[in-house]
């Protein structure tokens, strides 16, 4: 259904059993679940799918090593039984990833190496590879690149990787397919219930940010899944949740932020992790799609932007560290794009010894007064079971009829078909390979003779356009094709043309202007590096 169409239709649907408000990982899990299960679904995103959060990921699926720390083994558990289910359920955007800590001091070896058998062991049947000893010369091989001066060996271990922003996509069409109605740039101005209604009963209000104009639609059940914006939707929803008028917030923003360099400074196949840093972080230098990704940090802050920058220190951080680690240094010229992810963590920031890096990511549940179910916290890797919790909440609440689960767990996503694993690794470049089986379908678009660069075809624009709920040229280039997030001066060359193919296939402003100077903030290279307030830092 196309989009005017699908606008005009949400109003004259009747009731939906289920508005989801939030395109993200965990909104767009909650819709493909329930839509599984039977119950009229429609989701509703402000911005393009994975706008926010959910495109800005380390790129990892992991059941979350530094939580083995914390003796938090019931999340590490669970989290490496959903990454399985990922990486079968999508293994075209979702595929194993070989890491190696290297070690300088005698003890590093057995003392990771024995909580890294632990990791295994949680797995169980799970498990992607075992745990290996290396010595010198094998962790050399692994990690070419990385910096010889003392080194001892290394543990090489296994997690996941993925495409973020495309598995994101990847839901919302498997949505779509199973009956749900999904729709971006369609902000929730208001929620409220409806008076004198037999059961209960929500009225939304939802305006088009593309074409303007606004319609309500109605719903037994509202779910908030906006990440770290939860609390701006509670504050916006009526009744208000407390006497007082006020909701008590929920997230506590923390944002990590991740520098993109080319391959060659560490070559092959395996991610580094150095898991503590001077300052008693983590960090990771990954493979991605071409590049290498080298991040993250935890900073916490107060404001919320849909494009958050980088503080200096932050920079600095990951800049020092990625040297420390590497054979050569990491300057500022080096960098080909810079760009932040705002994490939704469950915490008041000073109620957190050492930050917000001891924080859970454990996702939270609230069913407010007003019948608002609000979800947020969690991670990438586990969307799956917080979709499912979200929709147990749903049914206790009695906001919606129980209906049995499970099938998201089996549901292949679009474009994974039936094949094994796939040829090519998601570290290699980008190409049409991403797209799995709807390969074919992309191919068959006018223009795919036509490259305009990084791996990106004319036919692949049209079909992000058709087919893939593109509308601007940021949509394309950031989250479709993610050329923003590898080389963000490669993004600026491509986006006239993008923009051209745009105008052609779609009738609103492609906004080529404002996604150029998008690209400037992603390549900061010789603008001066934003300084922290004095209230966001720890």
């Amino acid at each position: 259904m196309k989009r005017a169409e699908l606008l005009e239709s949400l109003s004259r649907h009747g009731v939906y059993d289920l508005a989801v408000v939030g395109g993200g990982a965990t909104g767009l899990g909650v819709a493909l679940d329930a839509a599984l299960r039977g119950f009229s679904v429609v989701l509703l995103e402000s911005h393009d799918f994975a706008g926010g959060t959910s495109s800005r990921s380390t790129k990892l699926l992991h059941g979350g090593v530094r939580y083995l720390a914390q003796g938090n083994l019931a999340l590490v558990r669970e989290a490496l039984a959903e990454r399985a289910t990922v990486l079968r359920i999508a293994p075209h955007l979702a595929q194993p990833l070989p890491f190696v800590m290297p070690s300088y001091r005698w003890w590093q070896t057995p003392f990771y190496g024995l909580g890294l058998k632990l990791y295994d062991l949680l797995a169980g049947g799970a498990g992607l590879g075992r745990t290996e000893f290396l010595n010198r010369a094998q962790a050399l091989q692994a990690l070419p690149g990385v910096k010889p001066d003392g080194l001892r060996g290394g543990v090489k271990y296994w997690d996941g990787q993925f495409d973020d922003a495309r598995l994101a996509l990847a839901l919302a069409r498997s949505a779509e397919a199973a009956g749900a109605r999904v729709l971006n740039y369609a902000e929730v101005t208001a929620v409220r219930q409806l008076a004198g209604a037999d059961q209960p009963m929500s009225v939304l209000d939802v305006t088009d940010r593309r074409g303007g104009g606004s319609s309500p639609l109605q719903a037994r059940c509202v779910v908030n899944a906006t990440g770290v914006w939860v609390d701006a939707l509670r504050d916006r929803t009526q009744p208000p949740v407390n006497q007082g008028g006020t909701p008590s917030h929920m997230v506590s923003p923390s944002q990590g932020v991740h520098v993109v360099v080319d391959r060659d400074f560490l070559p092959g196949g395996h991610a580094l992790l150095v898991p503590k840093t001077r300052d008693g972080r983590v960090l990771f230098a990954v493979p991605w799609l071409g590049k290498l990704v080298l991040g993250t940090t935890d900073t916490p802050r107060r404001d919320l932007p849909r494009e958050p920058d980088a503080f200096a220190e932050e920079l600095e951080f990951i800049l020092s560290e990625a040297s420390q680690a590497l054979s050569r240094p990491v300057r500022r010229a080096d960098i080909r794009s810079l760009w932040v992810g705002l994490r939704p963590l469950v915490a008041a920031p000073e109620a957190a010894e050492g930050g917000t890096k001891v924080l859970s990511r454990e996702h939270t549940i609230v069913v407010d007064a007003n019948g608002l179910v609000t979800v947020t916290g969690g991670k990438w890797t586990t969307y799956r079971a917080m979709a499912e919790d979200v929709l147990e909440r749903c049914f206790a609440s009695r906001l919606l009829p129980h209906r049995a689960g499970g099938q998201s767990a089996g549901h292949v996503l679009l474009g994974a078909g039936a094949t094994a694993s796939p040829v090519t690794p998601l570290y290699a470049p980008p190409g049409l390979h991403l797209y799995g089986t709807e390969a074919p379908q992309v191919g068959a678009c006018p223009g795919q003779a036509n490259l305009l660069g990084a791996g990106l075809t004319e036919a692949m624009v049209r079909y992000a356009a058709r087919f893939e709920y593109a509308q601007t040229v940021e949509d394309v280039l950031a989250r479709r094709w993610r050329v923003l997030f590898l080389d963000a001066a490669e993004a600026a060359r491509l986006a006239p043309a993008v923009a051209a193919i745009l105008a052609e296939e779609l009738s609103g402003d492609p906004e080529l202007a404002a996604f150029q100077a998008l690209c400037a903030r992603y390549l900061p290279v010789s603008a001066s590096p934003v300084d922290a307030p004095a209230a966001s830092m720890p």
